[in-house]
C-alpha cells in the first residue's frame, strides 16, 4: 500500500486498512507517544486532561485511530485515541 493517503477521499472501510499498514510499519508503536498501540498513551500524555464534550460520541469507543493533516487530509499514522485527543486540542492536529 502507498502511503500517505488521503484520509477525506477513503472510505471508512479502507481506512481501516491504512490503519493496520500504518501499526504493522510503526512495530504497533504510537507515531506520537511511541509507546505501544495496544495498550495506554505514555504518561505525560496521560496527564493531559481532555475535554470529552469537544469529541464525538464515539471518538473514544476505538482504541487506536488514523491520525491525519486536516489541512492537507493526508495520513500521518495510527495514534492511540487519546494521543489523538491531545494532538487535536492541544496542539490543533
Amino acid at each position: 500500500m502507498d502511503l500517505p493517503v488521503n484520509y477525506n477521499e477513503t472510505h471508512y472501510t479502507e481506512r481501516r486498512k491504512v490503519r493496520e499498514e500504518y501499526v504493522n510499519l510503526q512495530r504497533g508503536k504510537c507515531c506520537h507517544c511511541d509507546y505501544l498501540l495496544i495498550g495506554q498513551p505514555s504518561p505525560s500524555i496521560r496527564s493531559k486532561v481532555i475535554n470529552r464534550k469537544l469529541f464525538p460520541a464515539n471518538f473514544f469507543k476505538y482504541p487506536v485511530h488514523l491520525h491525519h493533516n486536516h489541512d492537507t487530509g493526508l495520513t500521518i499514522g495510527a495514534v492511540h485515541n487519546y494521543c489523538n485527543a491531545v494532538l487535536w486540542q492541544y496542539h490543533g492536529e
